[in-house]
């Protein structure tokens, strides 16, 4: 991997004389797609001279160390340093998910266990949208259907961030969350204090940047308008505001009717619609790969069930990585990042195992 340093060298410079023309800030999408990837190779040249910084200074110390011994005593933490410094730049190396510094779209579903599924996903907004605000992003919900006890049977919700680094992204986070959780606890409505198992589905689509990254023609959709409705199915508006848009080569549909404006919910439908196209176009192109290059974590089956919630023991486990932790009640109020950190790990080691096995 190392070989390819001069490559990304030569990259990082032309981006570097690429961004510091007015011109290109002229296209804000294109302006922002260099600027992600410029900050991908600044922290790689900056790992590959903290390696030069201490492989220069272990030898040094090694040359020192020979008529002094006091400079024998800083040998072992070099080499440390050398061994830590090595790792993080061939981290970095590994082929970065395009993708991660995409602002994402997330859907929560509840699932099997009625009522209280319809609670669990709430729970699950709620833990997202903490844990989003612990990382300084934006969240705006574009849609939501509530139940009748005061749970949600449907959410979209939109998570933006400014950062340029696409290790920062919201998709290099929150990718690894789509799939079935599983809840454990006792619901509100059970009168006997019975243990019940539940579960709500989560759904994460990288948000398409520009309008134009992903081309929708007229042709191609059908929209219907209709009266929205809330829980238990009784009308809340008194105009057909609701939007559902069809799209007609892949059958995707896409409903909306949060906002009372007919036009601001055809504005959400298409950003949803866009961002569920561009996943399918991913996830086609991605099938089609050799399945030691695809990500280990990150499952095209979304009806994995990836994590159980165990409220009773205060538990919750990972199934992909493994993570398990005692601090139930801290994730619910947010505290996701130690469960995101081992989903990445495994996803590196993943893809650091198909590049040594080329």
């Amino acid at each position: 991997m190392l070989d390819s340093l001069a490559g990304l060298k030569a990259e990082h410079a032309s981006l570097q004389e690429q961004l510091s023309d007015s011109a290109i800030h002229t296209n804000p999408a294109l302006a922002k797609k260099l600027n992600r990837r410029y900050a991908e190779l600044s922290a790689i040249m900056a790992a590959e001279s903290n390696l030069i910084k201490v492989t220069e200074d272990l030898a040094a110390a090694k040359e020192l160390a020979k008529e002094d011994e006091v400079f024998a005593e800083e040998l072992p933490g070099l080499e440390q340093q050398l061994k830590d410094a090595g790792e993080k730049l061939r981290r970095l190396l590994i082929p970065r998910d395009p993708d991660d510094g995409r602002d994402v779209i997330m859907e929560v579903k509840a699932g099997e266990g009625g009522a209280e599924s319809a609670l669990f996903a709430g729970d699950l907004l709620r833990m997202y949208i903490q844990y989003a605000n612990s990382k300084g992003w934006k969240t705006e919900i574009l849609d939501r259907t509530e139940s009748d006890l005061g749970g949600i049977k449907d959410v979209q919700v939109a998570i933006k961030s400014n950062a340029t680094d696409p290790a920062d992204g919201v998709w290099a986070h929150m990718k690894y969350e789509g799939g079935v959780h599983r809840v454990q606890r006792v619901p509100v409505t059970e009168t006997q204090g019975r243990i019940h198992t539940s579960a709500a589905g989560v759904l994460v689509f990288p948000e398409v940047d520009e309008p134009e990254e992903v081309e929708i023609s007229q042709n191609e959709i059908r929209i219907d308008v209709f009266r929205s409705s809330g829980p238990g199915g009784q009308s809340v508006n008194t105009t057909d505001s609701a939007v559902r848009i069809t799209h007609l080569p892949t059958g995707i549909v896409v409903s909306m009717q949060n906002e009372k404006s007919q036009l601001q919910n055809r504005e959400a439908a298409m950003r949803v619609l866009r961002a569920r196209i561009l996943a399918a176009q991913q996830e086609a192109i991605e099938a089609e790969q050799s399945a030691a290059r695809r990500s280990q974590v990150k499952s095209v089956d979304r009806s994995e069930r990836i994590r159980t919630y165990n409220f009773p023991e205060n538990r919750i486990a990972d199934h992909r990585t493994g993570y398990k932790s005692y601090n139930l009640d801290q994730v619910m109020d947010g505290a996701l990042e130690p469960i995101v950190q081992s989903a990445i790990k495994m996803d590196e080691e993943a893809r650091l195992a198909a590049l040594q096995g080329e």
